[in-house]
């Protein structure tokens, strides 16, 4: 099953999960052509702990085993090096909202798991691999399982959610009568999940709307447009796009008086908000290419500050003992954070014993500064905490 898991993820040049980008920055798909596709031991995380949770669907869901069976199958992904025993908790946590949704229904609805879905109508060979589709009557529920726990992901107009469920009803649509559209977007790690719906007329009339961008994308036609989207695409160290946003900054040296106003801190923030990771970007492309005898001038390559550590660390703790050093000398007895408590206790056992009797607080988080299309709701402080906080 791991073999059928890994073929049908493969990516379309106008790839679902990338369109958040090629919708905004249409060229972009044909500069990254140029660039090898990588991957991460994050990555790997992910696709293992969706074979994890395709099991576990396809037993309860889709072909019925014994318990033997998928014990056996189990087995196998948990001699995989990057399992982790949490990837079980949370792949529950994923079925068991599926399973809400089909026991709500009067009758058995229809399931699917790890279905490729042809979205190609609406951007030039477009296709891709939805997690879980579940139709009953009129109402269509598409699911993602997301294995990250970088930031929550919301599905509100989620592009990617959108162009499955486009493909989704190009799939099923003879056979059901689809008129409400359930994208859902499943973050167990994050205990995050974002759920949102719309009218099939809504979703078709997004897909006619976006027609002509996929199209220009496909072609590589079009401006480059720099944004939050530059983070996962290929060419974001060397692109000049990316490299023009900043340069930008020069036009402030220009303007009188010499205290720039309120405005004006806006805008340079705006042009700036994401040059921390374009730099990083440029390091690591830098010093690729140092490694590989390129030359990037006025940059070299170097051995960084060495470390370090046991050969052993057991032997040589025995070998301290032995010598008359006590055990107590050797070890911090350091309290483990919230966070970690909840991991050790589980869930339940964790909100019984401590969030219900009140040992565990909420603090207020530091005030931080975010672009104003930020979800989080605004907040100010008084003239006394405003000094404080300076």
């Amino acid at each position: 099953m791991a073999a059928i898991a890994h073929a049908e993820r493969e990516h379309a040049l106008l790839s679902a999960s990338a369109a958040h980008r090629w919708l905004a920055c249409t060229p972009s798909v044909r500069l990254e052509e140029q660039f090898p596709d990588t991957t991460s031991p994050y990555a790997q995380e992910g696709t293992l702990a969706h074979e994890i949770a395709e099991l576990k669907l396809r037993k309860y869901f889709i072909e019925p085993m014994s318990q033997r069976s998928f014990s056996a199958k189990l087995n196998k992904f948990k001699k995989h090096e990057l399992f982790q025993e949490e990837m079980l908790k949370h792949t529950d946590t994923y079925l068991e909202y599926l399973k809400e949704i089909t026991l709500a229904f009067p009758s058995k609805p229809y399931v699917a798991v790890e279905k490729r879905v042809d979205y190609s109508a609406y951007a030039p060979g477009g296709f891709g691999t939805c997690d879980c589709i579940i139709i009953h009557g009129e109402h269509l529920y598409v699911t993602d399982f997301k294995y990250g726990k970088g930031v929550p992901v919301s599905a509100e107009n989620n592009p990617q959610m959108k162009l499955y469920a486009l493909g989704a009803y190009l799939e099923y649509s003879l056979l059901y009568p689809i008129q409400h559209v359930h994208l859902t977007i499943v973050q167990p790690r994050l205990d995050s999940i974002s759920e949102w719906s719309l009218s099939i007329d809504e979703l078709l009339a997004w897909g006619e709307e976006i027609k002509p961008i996929a199209q220009k994308a496909f072609n590589g036609e079009g401006d480059f447009v720099p944004g939050e989207h530059c983070k996962f695409c290929r060419a974001k160290a060397q692109c000049r796009a990316r490299a023009d946003q900043y340069t930008a900054l020069e036009d402030f040296k220009l303007m009188k008086p010499p205290l720039i106003s309120n405005e004006e801190v806006g805008a340079i923030l705006e042009k700036a908000q994401h040059i921390e990771a374009w730099v990083k970007d440029l390091k690591e492309y830098a010093l690729a290419e140092c490694l590989k005898g390129n030359e990037i001038p006025g940059w070299k390559a170097v051995e960084g500050r060495s470390t370090r550590q046991f050969a052993d660390l057991d032997k040589a703790f025995e070998h301290l003992k032995q010598n008359g050093i006590d055990e107590a000398m050797l070890y911090e007895r350091v309290p483990l954070t919230v966070a970690k408590i909840e991991k050790v206790l589980k869930k339940a056992e964790f909100t019984r014993l401590l969030e219900e009797p009140g040992f565990v607080v909420k603090t207020p988080g530091k005030p931080a500064l975010v672009p104003i299309s930020d979800k989080r709701e605004a907040i100010t402080a008084a003239p006394d905490a405003a000094d404080d906080f300076q």
